[in-house]
């Protein structure tokens, strides 16, 4: 739900940089919930009244709309860590071609930075914990003390 929140809050409508995977399918997953959640409950509220149902269809039809500019920044973003241009988000609504699109939100991005911004795994963990592996050992003939 964090990477949800942060895709949401932070990072609303920024086209710009670079997003991981685990950004792009935790905000998918978390879009999807959502969904799922608000048609359970208002198929429930349908059979209890017409009326009531409609209105959370209604909210349902709203938090589309609210979450489609999000997706679409996340979506750019993740074409940006596998270099790939801006207008490729178009795929996502194409029908099959759309399957062109899910192979790129799965594909690993790029490590390093691109023309898009830094690497956005650099920053994890103090990046690569093997960078001094093995340790490179002191050289007891140099005299380190003046």
């Amino acid at each position: 739900m964090e990477w949800f929140l942060k895709t949401v809050k932070e990072n609303y409508a920024n086209f710009e940089g670079r997003a991981r995977r685990k950004e792009f399918w935790m905000f998918v997953l978390g879009y999807v919930l959502i969904q799922v959640a608000l048609l359970i409950v208002s198929g429930i509220f349908s059979i209890i009244s017409d009326t009531l149902g409609m209105l959370i269809y209604g909210l349902l039809s709203l938090v589309t709309l609210v979450l489609l500019i999000p997706y679409l920044a996340v979506g750019v973003r993740r074409l940006h860590d596998t270099s790939k241009p801006t207008w490729f988000i178009i795929f996502a609504f194409i029908p099959l071609v759309n399957l062109f699109f899910l192979y790129l939100m799965i594909q690993e991005g790029d490590v390093g930075p691109n023309e898009f911004g830094p690497d956005p795994k650099s920053g994890e963990n103090g990046g690569n914990p093997f960078n001094n592996y093995p340790p490179t050992p002191n050289n007891p003939f140099t005299n380190s003390n003046p």
